[in-house]
């Protein structure tokens, strides 16, 4: 299972392991359980002084399953399927955190979770491609290693299709509580513990009122805003960060090829070390937090949606974009039960079945390459008589025997019945007619809207929504700024997202000095 250099890497790792644990192995002789077996025995080996292997070969549950937990004690985080791929490193985590390595949560973090006082039984149902699935098992992970009234189990759907079926299960992750559907996509630690802890929001919201004016106060937490907080913190000025999702959209992007210097990462990894590289300062970072209303008064005041209201000398807007949806019937009636907009996470969910991608650009087209050598059959819906894409991704998609390219096609429908979707209605823009395709999932592909409904009527938008900003990133409101994919900045990348971030924030330290 792992390589040479694998099991060196993961032997480093596991010297961390400081309080013995036991792996427990429940087989039913099939291929997948003598992988896993094969896994926990190989894990085992690497080191025995702390590590104990027990195989149950008759399961009354799940298999096959792995559980990891203290020896001696009780085992509460749990692994149905062969947690490899994205999985890998919450497999690690899980290992060394039931020994008890510390994890690198906040410390306020750890206690709340601790605090926890009802019994939680998470499930979270992951494909091994989904590389929005490891936060959210990472997190139900250690809730169940810290609280003993909390039990966490990733699901490879792979390997239980019964369950995917039967639970209705088109997009992941997907998270059930109890037995009940408690969340879908990525969520965090933060954003999980405030939905299981009723009073969190109360609290934080006393919290964030007690706070004194902020010199800068960044809402975002995207590029553009982890970049605006870095430079203005090492202006030595009291800075804030605001986000509802630190990372925002790059958290879901898979692959990254320009971003200067660095010839490959990847979204989250990308995002971790902007999270790192934020905090190595002074900065105050608020996450979960949702900008309803901005005003500016003596200072700039910025209204959070717990109703706690924030003051700063200036403030720098940085909320990013998300993606656009297409805005006919059936579409939010079917959304994650055959509507995604992730094919890296939900692609393997439709393995062998009929998918279309609306958006005929880079992305589209990006996604139906990628979804080929999954599903039966790609159908790509463009709106325009051209494909707006790159010409060596065209190329590529056309090479492929089960893509089908559709131009000047305006989807009219999603259709569905009543429990997953079944097809779609398209109208041939050309000759007029309506035409209707089966099929079991799709895929929208048509580019970003901003997040900027909070701001109408407080600053000039144009309209299409985006934040108008001068070169220095003014906006029309006096002390406040704006940066990124919010703004009527004609590219959408990372790296100039970042540049603009730097530009708002000297713009707001120039407009500090002379104020």
């Amino acid at each position: 299972m792992l390589d040479a250099n694998m099991k060196q890497q993961l032997g480093t790792y596991l010297q961390n392991i400081v309080n013995p644990i036991e792996i427990t192995v429940s087989t039913n002789g099939n291929a997948k359980s003598k992988e896993l077996l094969e896994l926990a025995q190989e894990i085992t080996e690497l080191n025995q002084a702390k590590i104990a292997l027990r195989v149950d070969e008759n399961p009354q549950g799940r298999a096959p399953q792995m559980a990891v937990g203290p020896k001696d004690g009780t085992a509460r985080v749990f692994f149905a399927g062969i947690p490899m791929g994205h999985e890998f490193t919450s497999l690690v985590l899980a290992l060394l955190q039931a020994g008890g390595h510390p994890s690198k949560a906040a410390q306020e973090t750890l206690e709340q979770i601790k605090g926890l006082d009802s019994e939680l039984n998470f499930e979270v149902y992951i494909s091994l491609s989904c590389h929005n699935c490891p936060d959210v098992v990472q997190a139900v992970n250690l809730m169940a290693v810290l609280n003993p009234k909390i039990t966490a189990t990733m699901i490879d759907g792979g390997v239980f299709p019964t369950e995917i079926e039967e639970r209705n299960i088109m997009g992941v992750p997907a998270v059930f509580l109890n037995g009940e559907h408690f969340g879908q996509g990525r969520m965090t630690l933060d954003e999980i513990l405030n939905k299981v802890d009723t009073g969190a929001e109360a609290k934080q919201a006393a919290e964030l009122a007690k706070k004194e004016a902020f010199d800068v106060l960044v809402v975002g937490g995207g590029p553009a805003g982890a970049s605006a907080a870095i430079y203005a913190a090492r202006k030595g000025i009291r800075t804030g960060v605001l986000a509802e999702r630190f990372g925002g959209q790059v958290s879901d992007t898979m692959g990254i090829e320009n971003f200067i210097s660095v010839k490959a990462t990847e979204g989250p990894k990308l995002v971790a070390n902007l999270e790192q590289h934020v905090l190595d300062y002074d900065v105050d970072l608020m996450k979960t937090q949702k900008a309803v209303r901005i005003e500016k008064k003596d200072l700039v005041e910025v209204e959070l949606e717990n109703g706690a209201v924030l003051k700063s000398k200036t403030v720098i807007l940085a909320t990013g974009a998300r993606w656009r949806e297409m805005n006919v019937p059936g579409e939010q009636e079917y959304k994650t039960k055959g509507v995604a907009y992730c094919p890296h996470c939900d692609g393997p969910l439709f393995k062998g079945k009929k998918t279309a991608v609306i958006g005929g650009g880079n992305s589209g087209i990006e996604a139906a390459i990628d979804l080929a050598g999954i599903v039966e059959h790609v159908t790509v819906l463009e709106f325009s008589d051209t494909l707006r894409a790159d010409e060596v991704l065209v190329r590529k998609a056309k090479s492929l025997p089960n893509v089908t390219i559709i131009t000047e096609a305006m989807t009219t429908e999603v259709l569905g019945d009543g429990e997953r979707v079944t097809g779609l209605q398209y109208t041939d823009r050309k000759t007029g007619e309506s035409h209707k395709l089966e099929l079991a999932g799709i895929f929208v592909q048509i580019g970003l809207v901003p997040n900027s409904e909070f701001l109408k009527g407080s600053v000039n938008l144009t309209e299409r929504g985006e934040i108008i900003i001068d070169s220095h990133g003014r906006t029309s409101m006096e002390g406040v700024f704006a940066a990124g994919d919010v703004t009527n900045v004609p590219y959408k990348q990372i790296i100039i997202s970042m540049g603009a971030g730097a530009t708002a924030a000297l713009g707001a330290f120039d407009h500090l000095i002379r104020n």
